[in-house]
């Protein structure tokens, strides 16, 4: 018999408590599932003998369904885009919070036909228990075939035109406020912005950051001048303004990529930072300690967004309701401003 058997019959969730795993875990052990540790296996078996627990047989049902693993889309073709330090640092995140939920991390590309069609499957067919969507621009299908998908989804950062159920985010408007109003409290006046890609919600963000903050001091926002969040793309910008508005005394950039191709184009052009131009950038990313000069920047925790998404997936996973987060941002004050 048993040993202390309860009068009212027990709940996955006590035997994952009793056991010290998570809920997906135990339910893994419970349904013969692979990928689970003998020693976790071995102390969900003994919590269920101690405690007495019978699977409820739609619930076991339910489980045994279940594939072990969860994906992380990105609407990118370049599979290179995972070696960005941007995507890199949200990967260990995921992973991390994965493998404590003891789910394997799938990751797939997803701006090619093809590749939309193969996350399309992945996403009606349930290969995956559960699917992070980033990276989505405006009218992307894959945002709308994600909300009707049987599978949970949790998206990272909010896609435009859509108000997900469920999802991470940073504050981006507020960070490019911030960096934006500390330009302005140095007596930098002429201040332009490189936006982001404004077909995307970050984009759009960072760039009513700075335009919030500019007509706040009184000040005339410039055009922005769009990049792809790449340090070419900076540079590219960087000249552009340069060339349009050479009275220029400060640049907000939407991603420290970006701001790093403005401080080449600066300084090739014989423009000081930040006696000339100062130039504050946006994540916080290795290129910003080792920029020439180091660069003031927004932190946002990008290992953070990723590990929060992975927990918010794998709650909803378990059956859990969690609610969207908003992450904060904080300014790094370098050399550049």
């Amino acid at each position: 018999m048993a040993q202390g058997v309860p009068n009212r019959q027990s709940t996955l969730d006590e035997v994952a408590e009793l056991a010290g795993v998570s809920r997906s875990v135990a339910s893994r052990v419970l349904n013969n599932a692979p990928h689970v540790s003998r020693a976790k296996r071995e102390a969900v078996e003994r919590a269920v003998h101690r405690l007495g627990y019978v699977p409820n047989p739609t619930a076991r049902a339910l489980a045994t369904r279940q594939t072990g693993a969860a994906a992380l889309v990105v609407s990118g073709e370049d599979p290179s885009i995972f070696a960005d330090p941007f995507f890199a640092q949200v990967i260990v995140g995921a992973s991390a919070a994965l493998e404590e939920a003891e789910l394997h991390l799938m990751l797939c590309l997803a701006a090619s036909e093809r590749g939309r069609r193969r996350v399309e499957r992945l996403l009606r067919s349930k290969g995956a228990d559960g699917v992070m969507l980033m990276a989505l621009r405006e009218d992307d299908p894959l945002a709308r075939v994600a909300e009707e998908a049987d599978i949970p989804v949790v998206f990272g950062g909010r896609p435009v035109g859509l108000d997900p159920r469920w999802y991470v985010d940073v504050d981006n408007l507020g960070g490019a406020r911030a960096a934006t109003e500390y330009l302005i409290s140095l007596g930098r006046t002429r201040i332009a912005t490189i936006c982001g890609r404004l077909d995307t919600e970050v984009g759009r963000a960072r760039y009513r950051g700075y335009q919030d903050a500019m007509l706040a001091a009184g000040l005339e926002p410039y055009p922005p001048e769009a990049g792809d969040f790449t340090e070419p793309s900076g540079a590219a910008a960087m000249a552009a303004l340069s060339a349009r508005h050479p009275e220029l005394d400060g640049v907000f950039a939407a991603s420290d990529n970006m701001a790093a191709g403005a401080l080449r184009t600066l300084r090739d052009a014989g423009r000081r930072v930040p006696a000339d131009v100062a130039v504050i950038g946006f994540d916080d990313l290795a290129v910003a300690r080792i920029s020439d000069p180091p660069l003031t920047t927004v932190h946002q925790p990008i290992e953070g967004l990723g590990r929060e998404m992975a927990r918010m997936l794998v709650a909803l996973i378990n059956g859990q309701a969690p609610t969207p987060l908003i992450l904060p941002t904080r300014l790094v004050l370098r050399a550049s401003a």
